[in-house]
């Protein structure tokens, strides 16, 4: 059945309106949580702070119009700054990048046409985890320069190598740190670390204040002070949000980036496209199916929508000069936990977003870039927290070395390859554990049973083979089948071939309850074994 991209139930002006009194409110808290990240993740992607914003006010605007999701929220991501920055790298411009991210997103609009929504199910969680801890890693080692008042990190590591020359060249190293910016992103982290605890909750009138926010406003009443008191510690312009200045709609227009249209011509832009795309795609399921459980009416999104709907908007994201979009947990979860009801808090935050560029660009300007590195640090923790990776530790060897190779090959390569490699790595454990014990073999004498369990894959092959030749010519072999359901075809004719040359070898073969699941074409001439077996049931 194909998916269309006409809105749902509730979309309509009557639906959308039913229940406003709980989702605009919804939505302010949502717009305050996701602004401070706007403008985080397009400084840890090294792009213009407006190609954040842009992506915001897209994802509310229009993935949330088009979404067959009531909760969900979209806008960069956090899990898709190791790409960008990769992606800008390799392409040489951000202009450039734009172009990979219009065609990731025609290529997730037909993942959705195609029906592929439900194979996000397919990725094993170690491999999620790792993935998601890999950039939660990358994202710390990205911005503490930025928290101790480094323009970049680059700036950071062409100190770094001096210092192996004496105390000299580490008191320059330490001398580059701008006091006011570890300051800034020391308080930061205490407010954001303080409001993870219930107790913040709890507090009257702030309390109910996002702590990304709070985080950002300590970082402005900081400079405020600075500024009023001791200009000379407070932070140079280069440390603070720099946005293009200008009023109304036409200045905000003149002041985006346009894809670069010869970028088409180049193989890269496709890699780096498909990347996008299934990482845009898995990170929007995983979104959604959390949504669809923290949903109070226990409504379930239509996945193969969602990914027309993030298609959609990533394209007009690129066009527009933004980052890639998907939907976001961490503002769906406030979305949610602030009571809002339908696609309204969404949209609405989208409003207040684009207000926000046009009539207080003069006010954000005064963000430090420390406060906003510090709400990355934070996130970045909590997608690499310790209690995460005792949990996986748990769970046993099987999940844990596929998280920790998935985590290594992130690192090392980058996100696509890394997750590959995980995967094979999870692959390696299935197969495991689908030939420990699907055959046991138990001797006594000349006497050899070979009982099969409940499912005999392709994997058990050689060890039928094993089993098989430990019988010795003159010996009788029992092939117990009652507890099995499914036989493969390998497996089948391997059994076949046995038994063909069995009776010349003196070899009695007794066959039990086999299943009949996916035989092969019976040969000419059967075994007699076969025969017998299929007419005793």
């Amino acid at each position: 059945m194909q998916t269309t991209l006409r809105n749902p139930d509730g979309a309509s002006a009557a639906g959308l309106l039913s229940h406003w009194r709980s989702d605009v409110p919804a939505g302010v808290v949502v717009f305050l949580v996701a602004l401070p990240l706007c403008l985080g993740i397009a400084l840890a992607s090294g792009v213009p702070l407006m190609a954040g914003l842009v992506s915001g006010i897209v994802g509310g605007l229009v993935v949330a119009w088009l979404s067959g999701s009531q909760l969900s929220v979209s806008g960069p991501a956090a899990g898709l700054v190791v790409i960008v920055v990769d992606a800008i790298a390799k392409l040489g411009s951000f202009e450039a990048f734009l172009v990979a991210v219009m065609v990731a997103g025609a290529l997730q609009w037909l993942f959705g046409r195609l029906q592929a929504g439900d194979l996000g199910a397919c990725f094993p969680s170690p491999v999620i985890k790792g993935m998601l801890a890999a950039i939660g890693l990358i994202l710390i080692l990205k911005q503490l320069p930025v928290a101790f008042g480094f323009v970049s990190g680059e700036q950071a590591m062409r100190l770094v190598p001096r210092t192996i020359d004496g105390f000299d060249d580490l008191g320059r190293l330490v001398g580059a740190v701008t006091g006011s910016a570890v300051i800034i992103a020391a308080g930061a982290l205490a407010i954001l670390f303080a409001w993870d605890s219930p107790w913040a909750k709890r507090l009257p009138l702030i309390g109910r204040l996002p702590g990304p926010l709070l985080a950002v406003l300590w970082g402005i009443g900081y400079q405020a002070v600075a500024m009023a008191t001791e200009p000379s510690v407070a932070l140079p312009d280069h440390q603070r949000v720099a946005l293009p200045e200008g009023d109304g709609l036409a200045a905000l227009w003149s002041q985006l980036a346009s894809p670069d249209w010869s970028a088409l011509a180049r193989p890269e832009v496709y890699t780096i496209a498909f990347t996008l795309a299934v990482v845009a795609s898995l990170e929007t399921l995983l979104s959604l199916e959390a949504a669809d459980r923290l949903d109070p009416l226990k409504r379930v999104a239509p996945p193969n929508r969602e990914l027309q709907a993030q298609g959609v908007g990533n394209m007009l994201a690129g066009l527009l000069g933004g980052l890639p979009i998907t939907a976001v947990i961490v503002r769906t979860s406030a979305n949610i936990q602030s009571g809002a009801r339908t696609r309204l808090s969404a949209v609405f935050h989208g409003v207040l977003l684009l207000a926000s560029v046009l009539f207080l660009s003069e006010f954000l300007q005064w963000v430090p870039l420390a406060a906003l590195a510090a709400v990355l640090l934070h996130t970045g923790f909590k997608l690499a927290k310790p209690a995460m990776i005792a949990a996986v530790w748990r769970e046993g060897w099987s999940a844990f070395v596929p998280f920790a190779v998935t985590v290594g090959a992130i690192l090392a390569t980058d996100l696509l390859i890394g997750i590959l490699i995980g995967l094979a790595c999870s692959m390696l454990f299935l197969i495991q554990a689908n030939t420990r014990g699907a055959l046991t073999m138990i001797s006594e004498g000349n006497v050899h049973l070979i009982r099969l369990s409940k499912d005999v894959s392709f994997f058990s092959k050689a060890t039928l083979r094993n089993h098989l030749n430990r019988v010795e010519p003159g010996h009788s072999l029992v092939i117990d089948g009652c507890n099995c359901g499914f036989m493969d075809r390998d497996i089948r004719e391997a059994l076949d071939d046995f038994m063909a040359h069995a009776q010349e070898r003196g070899i009695q073969v007794e066959l039990r309850s086999m299943p009949q699941a996916a035989p092969p074409a019976p040969p000419d001439e059967p075994p007699a074994q076969w025969l017998k077996a299929r007419s005793a049931r």
